[in-house]
């Protein structure tokens, strides 16, 4: 997605057995509406039942619940990076501020994610809005709210590395696993964008994008082989291959 203005969200998505129909029901993000952008054909939409099937068949999706709990849309065209930061901080727990209007209900959102003077000192809303971020401005707008950030390049994973560090992340609860890759590379329209990670199937090698960009894409299954070429792509603003960010609290 590249607009005239700034740079794009670059750092700017059958019938189950009698046993899969017992196990409890997740909860499933809002459904993208019919007339908005269609997923690439290598993709699976999760709302469909063979993205709901994938989903009850996979073993690591440790992360599901918890980001899917706390699921937002990106506020605007550049905070997909913003709207995933702000996912994995309250589906961490981590203790946030007041939010405006809720009187003295506290959890974090796309407003009062910036207003410590460390997290402005990193990047201001205004930049972010204008030209989104780079992963490693990620890594340190997550760790200036005393997260344990590390940011990895795309270039410096091989294949069979990104998909352990995919399934090892996502078998568990207490971590969390950001991806910065370019659109293009999944066939779907757009460019650099930022979105959490929930689930892995290892039966078909496919992973759970819970997209953030709900108005254009819905969470989608893709082929990680595709994803990990997606974030092996060049980030034109840092010269620097885009990549994944694995977060977990200190």
């Amino acid at each position: 997605m590249t607009l005239p203005a700034f740079r794009p969200c670059r750092s700017l998505p059958a019938v189950l057995g009698l046993a899969l129909l017992a196990l409890p029901p997740l909860a499933l993000p809002p459904l993208l509406p019919r007339a908005l952008a269609q997923p690439a054909a290598a993709t699976i939409p999760l709302p469909e039942p063979q993205g709901q099937t994938l989903l009850l068949q996979s073993a690591d999706r440790a992360d599901y619940g918890p980001l899917a709990e706390q699921f937002l849309t990106q506020a605007n065209l550049a905070y997909c990076g913003v709207a995933s930061m702000v996912m994995v901080l309250n589906s961490l727990a981590v203790p946030a501020p007041a939010a405006a209007g809720y009187g003295s209900y506290r959890f974090w959102t796309q407003d009062n994610v910036f207003e410590a003077a460390a997290t402005r000192a990193v990047l201001s809303p205004e930049v972010v809005a204008r030209q989104g971020m780079t992963l490693q401005e990620l890594r340190g707008l997550l760790a200036s709210h005393g997260l344990q950030a590390r940011a990895i390049h795309g270039d410096r994973l091989s294949l069979a590395q990104f998909r352990l560090l995919v399934r090892s992340n996502l078998a568990r609860a207490d971590d969390r696993l950001l991806v910065n890759y370019d659109r293009k590379a999944l066939g779907q329209a757009g460019g650099g964008h930022i979105s959490p990670l929930a689930a892995y199937n290892a039966t078909t090698d496919r992973v759970l994008i819970l997209d953030v960009a709900r108005y254009r894409y819905p969470s989608v299954w893709v082929p990680l082989v595709d994803l990990w070429q997606a974030i092996r792509t060049n980030d034109t603003a840092s010269g620097l291959s885009r990549g994944v960010v694995v977060v977990r609290r200190i």
